[in-house]
């Protein structure tokens, strides 16, 4: 009998530039700094559409929103998570857990962490919602504070039709 249940595991880096405002799972986290992105660079909702999409055996973003389609540009990244979840929904399944890790020098997340979780079950309609905020202890391009990533995985009821 093959499961139903089905792992995703999706990770996102963008480099951060000063100015704009820096979006992580669909909540502004700093009016100081953005990602460099051809949509609005929330690197939480890209990592877990990756997860959602790998769950399902159904490629990666870049394959289904492509960063050179203009209709993307400036795009808030809901609109991925909400596609990616009517792919869910029309194979009958549904999000049992979301882990979401953050890494980044700056800036601080422990006071956005609940609303980004927040955010994330709303997107999913999933209350298993865990967001995580870490640094990178000085190492490399997120260490230094040049650039911000997340790693997402879901775990994923499929409902048998896959």
């Amino acid at each position: 009998m093959e499961s139903r249940l089905r792992i995703g595991i999706g990770q996102d880096l963008h480099r951060l530039q000063p100015g704009g405002k820096l979006v992580l799972a669909g909540v502004v986290v700093s009016d100081a700094m953005s990602a460099v992105a051809h949509s609005d660079g929330d690197v939480v909702l890209h990592a877990l559409v990756d997860a959602i999409l790998g769950g399902l055996g159904l490629g990666d973003i870049g394959e289904h929103f492509r960063n050179d389609d203009p209709r993307w540009r400036g795009a808030e990244s809901r609109v991925f998570v909400e596609q990616a979840m009517r792919w869910l929904r029309e194979r009958g399944g549904h999000v049992v857990n979301v882990d979401v890790t953050v890494l980044a020098e700056r800036p601080k997340l422990s006071s956005k962490k609940q609303a980004m979780a927040e955010c994330v079950r709303e997107l999913t309609g999933c209350p298993n919602v865990n967001v995580k905020a870490g640094t990178n202890e000085g190492c490399d391009a997120v260490g230094r504070g040049e650039a911000i990533a997340a790693t997402v995985a879901v775990l994923l009821d499929c409902g048998g039709s896959l």
